[in-house]
């Protein structure tokens, strides 16, 4: 059996860290509420030190935000991997479904419910609005340079690629700001693959 390079098994544990305490960050502001969860609450729900949460986190708020980001950048990765000859948009479209898959659905109605409430009053914590707001520009930098990769495009000159990843980004935010309005039992996902096919389509009037 062949070791994973010492390099390589550094980075899987550092992102196993870092997925770990905004895992840890987002499950107890959503149980507790964001006013209630301290640092030193995430540190130890992700059994790593105050430092350690430190070194990856500069407050409670960048690691809530600090999922969405690392997911909107595997997107861009995961798009840079796609086959050349895939259409962009059914790339992307595969891409975010991806990234976006659901887990095992609440058979409780209402707890799924209160669950979904507790995330929408986390929401809108300012200190965290800041973060994502942050987050995404980071994204949207990140995908407009793998749709640049894509499409022979300049990222930096051209507005094709940053046209595209400001797109990807809004029908992604919107697809979630809506899910989370739904009943419960609904899926995120058809909700993204509807966005996209809207935003595809050239957001053509219904």
């Amino acid at each position: 059996m062949v070791e994973e390079p010492r390099a390589g098994l550094r980075e899987r544990k550092k992102r196993q860290t870092r997925l770990a305490l905004s895992t840890a960050a987002i499950r107890l502001s959503v149980e507790r509420g964001a006013g209630n969860v301290t640092i030193e609450d995430i540190a130890a729900a992700a059994d790593v030190s105050v430092r350690t949460f430190r070194n990856y986190f500069s407050s409670k708020a960048e690691a809530i935000a600090g999922m969405h980001l690392d997911r909107m950048l595997a997107i861009a990765d995961g798009l840079r991997g796609r086959p050349a000859d895939e259409p962009l948009w059914d790339a992307i479209t595969d891409v975010v479904l991806a990234h976006f898959a659901p887990g095992q659905p609440e058979a409780d109605h209402d707890a799924q419910r209160k669950r979904v409430d507790a995330i929408r009053l986390m929401l809108t914590d300012p200190s965290l609005q800041g973060e994502l707001a942050r987050a995404n520009d980071a994204a949207r930098t990140a995908v407009a340079a793998a749709v640049a990769e894509r499409t022979g495009t300049d990222a930096e000159r051209d507005l094709y690629p940053k046209l595209v990843a400001t797109a990807v980004g809004s029908a992604t935010a919107v697809a979630t700001e809506h899910w989370l309005q739904c009943e419960p039992g609904s899926q995120v996902t058809a909700l993204l693959r509807e966005a996209f096919a809207r935003v595809r389509a050239g957001l053509a009037v219904p």
